[in-house]
């Protein structure tokens, strides 16, 4: 892994609130606190594996997404948006709070945008970096970042295992994981829906037809076309083609009735709306001005100040050596 394989500066663009989540669960019996006695175990867990990550991708500038806990414009719009999830520990609230003063104190990016979210950040990122000819590595643990992968762009998904046991996702992984091309990733989300934000999918539709509706019939908006305009009979002749050449059952006629039904279009577009991200956020990125937070590296000594506090000694080591390396991307 290496910034500047292809001669192009390298961006990560971090989701915090899903590693702190996740590194939440995974470590909460630990109770590690940091010199103030206050909880820091997903504080410090996802500071390790960011800093194990920079270490692997030797990228030009960090920057991290966080979420507007106070607002949300998802939720304005559909007031069940995330229903369901269950209430957040108090002590993992506390380090979400905390997050945005430590990477800040550090020296790192970050960007709370309002009434939105870390992935309106991630997605930004990917279309600043492909805009100021640099690559994008995003870095999650949810499904969502999987729209923005692109030539430019990859997604390493956190999971078990650590950086190194996690997917590095490209256009071509994304294909071979879900049968769909990596740019219409969106629209098969928009299909099949995602339970864990409270947005069902278009009925009787789910992955499998979903991916062959978009692999073999092209984009939505020539779906919708065919139906207002045909009755939907391309989208059976090139089901039906499909599963000729395949040897499967055909599936053609069920997929139009499906995408007929009332209110089928209106899930579709609805669940789109909700799960289009912003791309447009000011991150404050200025890669020719030193200094600028999110630049790499940083003052050593400060490094050691706001990681020390923490109170892992290897955490802190792993920081001062991977963060205040000069340049980053040759090592």
């Amino acid at each position: 892994m290496d910034g500047r394989a292809d001669g192009r500066r390298l961006l990560l663009a971090v989701d915090a609130p899903s590693l702190l989540h996740r590194h939440h669960h995974a470590r909460k019996h630990t109770r590690h606190r940091d010199r103030s006695g206050r909880p820091a175990w997903a504080l410090h867990g996802m500071v390790r594996q960011i800093l194990e990550s920079i270490d692997a991708f030797a990228p030009d500038a960090v920057i991290f997404g966080l979420d507007d806990r106070t607002a949300s414009l998802r939720r304005d719009f559909y007031p069940d948006y995330k229903a369901g999830r269950a209430e957040k520990d108090p002590e993992l609230v506390e380090q979400l709070e905390r997050t945005g003063a430590l990477l800040d104190a550090l020296g790192l990016a970050t960007v709370t945008p309002p009434g939105l979210e870390a992935d309106d950040v991630n997605a930004s990122a990917a279309v600043w970096a492909e805009q100021h000819g640099w690559r994008c590595v995003l870095i999650t643990s949810d499904r969502d970042s999987f729209a923005h992968i692109s030539e430019a762009t990859s997604v390493l998904r956190l999971i078990d295992g650590g950086i190194h046991g996690s997917p590095l996702l490209t256009p071509p992984r994304i294909e071979a994981m879900y049968g769909v091309p990596a740019a219409r990733y969106l629209e098969f989300a928009a299909l099949r829906g995602d339970a864990s934000d409270n947005l069902p999918g278009v009925a009787g539709i789910g992955e499998k037809y979903a991916a062959a509706l978009l692999s073999h019939v092209g984009p939505m908006e020539a779906v919708w076309a065919d139906l207002d305009a045909d009755e939907g009979r391309s989208i059976v002749a090139a089901l039906d083609s499909w599963a000729a050449e395949t040897g499967g059952r055909r599936i053609g006629s069920a997929v139009r009735d499906r995408l007929a039904a009332p209110g089928a279009r209106e899930r579709y577009e609805f669940n789109l709306t909700l799960m289009t991200a912003r791309t447009d956020l000011p991150l404050g990125l200025t890669p020719d001005v030193p200094g600028t937070p999110g630049l790499l590296p940083l003052d050593p000594l400060r490094v050691q100040r706001v990681v020390g506090h923490l109170d892992l000694q290897a955490t802190t080591d792993l920081a001062v050596r991977v963060l205040s390396t000069d340049p980053a991307s040759t090592r």
